[in-house]
């Protein structure tokens, strides 16, 4: 069996230990914090004494060794290592709540409790412009809206998928609670009729038949769904071909409950005979995840 390994990194507050916790329950073994200095010794220790699934979490703690990460990835590729690269990624507001609320001192902070939040939003941009390279490279992962249970689910879908073509990730969203960050193309689907004004669909959701049918009864949802899928057919194989490992395409309405989820699972559905396909559906999945804490 090949090894396999999953590099965890992203802003700080992000969910990186809840990922890492994910990939853990999955079976692989983890390690946190691991300068890059030692990653390729590490990695040909523990494929030894650990067996051949591997995570490990690289954040900004290590920045001034950060550059050398992306060879020491494709290094590993080269040898037949098959490597997956997350990034969890937040909302700079998202961001400053989840540290006040843990009042945990940011790990490039400097003064912080002296200059306040003015002090701590200039680290958080600092941050990411020390990780952007990273970010390019990686699966993004928007942690601004979802528990830690949907961030868990999600870890432990990617690392499930067979290790061979790009993988295609349909997001249904509420435009009310914001636009994913990790969104490499975002459709809105406003302007379609909706079903949250039929008093008999309001309650239920883009799955329901009932659902279905009415939007299926709509000219201008079929041509929305022609359109983005014609969209995607044309530029699918150019990514690829880019070394793509990941293209998230974010498809979002008022409510993220009606017509958004009947696309994604419309979408998800014609592209899956030829790409690994995931599908998330960010205010249904809320729902139905447990809360912690």
């Amino acid at each position: 069996m090949s090894l396999e390994i999953v590099l965890i990194t992203g802003m700080s507050g992000s969910g990186k230990s809840v990922a890492l916790h994910a990939l853990e329950d999955a079976g692989f073994y983890c390690v946190d914090n691991l300068p890059p200095e030692l990653l390729s010794a590490f990695v040909a220790l523990e494929h030894v004494n650990h067996g051949n699934r591997l995570a490990i979490a690289i954040d900004v703690r290590s920045a001034t060794a950060l550059p050398m990460v992306p060879q020491q990835l494709d290094d590993l590729r080269m040898q037949g290592v098959r490597v997956q690269c997350l990034f969890l990624d937040a909302n700079t507001e998202t961001l400053v709540r989840r540290f006040s609320e843990t009042r945990r001192r940011h790990p490039l902070s400097k003064d912080e409790l002296r200059d306040g939040q003015n002090a701590l939003l200039q680290t958080i941009e600092l941050e990411r412009e020390l990780l952007a390279d990273l970010r390019e490279q990686s699966h993004v992962i928007d942690t601004s809206a979802i528990r830690a249970s949907q961030l868990q689910g999600y870890v432990k879908s990617l690392v499930d998928v067979p290790p061979s073509r790009m993988i295609l990730v349909f997001q249904s969203f509420a435009f009310k609670r914001g636009v994913p960050v990790d969104a490499d193309y975002v459709f809105d689907v406003r302007m379609l009729p909706n079903p949250h004004y039929e008093p008999a669909l309001r309650e239920l959701t883009g799955r329901d038949a009932a659902v279905a049918e009415f939007l299926e009864q709509q000219p201008a949802v079929h041509a929305m769904e022609l359109q983005i899928s014609q969209f995607l057919e044309n530029w699918l194989d150019a990514l690829a071909e880019n070394h793509r490992s990941y293209v998230t395409v974010a498809v979002g309405c008022t409510g993220g409950q009606h017509r958004s989820v009947y696309l994604v699972e419309r979408l998800a559905r014609h592209f899956s005979p030829k790409w690994n396909t995931l599908r998330r559906h960010r205010e249904l999945d809320a729902l139905k995840a447990p809360r912690q804490g």
